[in-house]
């Protein structure tokens, strides 16, 4: 029989009616053998995700506040869901642990797991599956990273003792037995090292849009859905803002080949997006995959004659962010030139300061720090490889009557990020999908 894996977003569980929705689509497809659901989300725009709600609670003890008024709306959130349901269950002694674990200062990890826990129990008996607590499967190191070999062995003794399961997301347990989660959005990660554990032949990610998009709707007005991407390529989209599913969520299934569907819970017959291996010699020539970007850099722009003939000249100028912890974003360069984009964020007025210790470290003729610039990377498999797709992509831009500061091109052949002005951001995205999708 083939193993599916399916994890369910927070939007897909946060009302009774949604657990029903949730509840159709497993029993759909006897394969949906294991089940891994988030904390319920928001049921309207000015609601309350319950994860956030268990975060109050704890800032409330940790300040020495009466918790009860902040865990009284979480209790009926619950209630609610059950008694919509129907269900013959009671949370009441999952209630009183998790109150006298509050009053015991039980940790920030383990107050906001308690919201995938009490939704697995309550999904596992409306589905009629095995309940597995995450904490029994998933398991972190003693430095908090993901133990998993542990997991992975776990999980494949946990599937040959339960056909179905429901598993909670987004938490697992130290080697002391404490709670651990993963970063928020953590229940795919989950989700991804349950599909690798049990060998599923796929693994689908529910969610409230039917697949990853070609770009930002508050960008562009309905952009497409990508119908097939790479892992490759959703990397390349994640890190440049993209969101649908944790970019951490990849590994697990992308070194065992398990492909990812991303579903739509409230569109159940639309096919979202595949996230799959490159498949051998597969190029689309002419067309990209998607367009994201980020607002906030800022640019070190650096000037040496013979820059080129010197050795170590980019070492020196690198130490100079290391002494002061800053990561870089690209590295863009000429013969005598070379730019470091950084993150605006991180530099916290110190960018003159900066500027004069790499000019000092290597002896440069000019450092110029320039602010408020976005970049924009158009990512496809073979795009670069694909005559005249530069000129199009430029033309669109030139069209549209924006100046481009930077161009940077990946070594890996799957994307070209562009620099702009934050002010040409919106206009400068909407130009490059007008021309490729419009």
């Amino acid at each position: 029989m083939q193993i599916k894996v399916a994890k369910f977003g927070g939007s897909s569980l946060s009302s009774a009616g949604q657990f029903k929705k949730v509840s159709d689509i497993v029993k759909s497809d006897k394969n949906r053998r294991y089940v891994v659901p988030s904390a319920p989300g928001k049921r309207s725009g000015n609601d309350d995700k319950v994860t956030d709600m268990l975060y109050a609670c704890y800032d409330a003890v940790a300040i020495g506040k009466d918790f009860e008024e902040f865990f009284a709306p979480i209790r009926k959130r619950y209630t609610d869901i059950i008694e919509g349901l129907k269900l013959d269950l009671s949370l009441e002694d999952e209630f009183a642990t998790i109150e006298k674990a509050f009053s015991e200062n039980c940790g920030r990890d383990y107050a906001a797991s308690r919201g995938e826990y009490l939704s697995g129990i309550i999904l596992a008996a409306y589905l009629d599956f095995p309940f597995i607590d995450a904490a029994k499967v998933i398991f972190f190191d003693v430095n908090g990273k993901l133990d998993a070999p542990h997991s992975y062995q776990a999980l494949t003794e946990m599937s040959h003792e339960n056909e179905y399961a429901v598993i909670p997301g987004f938490y697992g347990s130290m080697p002391d037995g404490t709670i651990k989660t993963f970063s928020r959005g953590g229940s795919d990660i989950t989700g991804s090292v349950v599909a690798r554990g049990v060998d599923a032949e796929i693994y689908e990610n529910w969610t409230d849009v039917s697949g990853f998009l070609v770009t930002d709707p508050r960008i562009v007005e309905e952009p497409q859905v990508i119908e097939t991407i790479t892992f490759k390529e959703l990397r390349e989209l994640s890190y440049m803002g993209a969101t649908v599913l944790h970019e951490d969520a990849i590994f697990p299934v992308r070194t065992a080949g398990i492909p990812i569907n991303i579903r739509n819970t409230n569109r159940p017959s639309d096919p979202g997006t595949m996230i799959v291996p490159p498949r051998v010699g597969e190029i689309r020539h002419g067309s990209i995959t998607g367009i994201a970007g980020k607002k906030g850099f800022s640019v070190f722009h650096i000037e040496k004659d013979m820059m080129n003939q010197e050795v170590g000249f980019t070492r020196k100028v690198l130490s100079v962010f290391e002494k002061h912890g800053i990561s870089f974003e690209h590295l863009p360069s000429g013969i005598d030139t070379m730019c470091i984009v950084v993150n605006s964020s991180v530099l916290s007025g110190r960018a003159d300061m900066l500027a004069k210790e790499i000019k000092s470290a290597a002896s440069a003729d000019s450092v110029e720090v320039i602010t408020g610039l976005s970049l924009i990377a158009v990512v496809g498999r073979g795009m670069v490889r694909s005559k005249g797709m530069a000129a199009r992509l430029f033309t669109a831009i030139a069209k549209a009557n924006i100046n481009i500061r930077m161009i940077d091109q990946g070594s890996s052949e799957l994307n070209i990020i562009i620099g702009v002005d934050d002010y040409d951001f919106k206009d400068t995205v909407n130009a490059i999908y007008n021309e490729f999708f419009g």
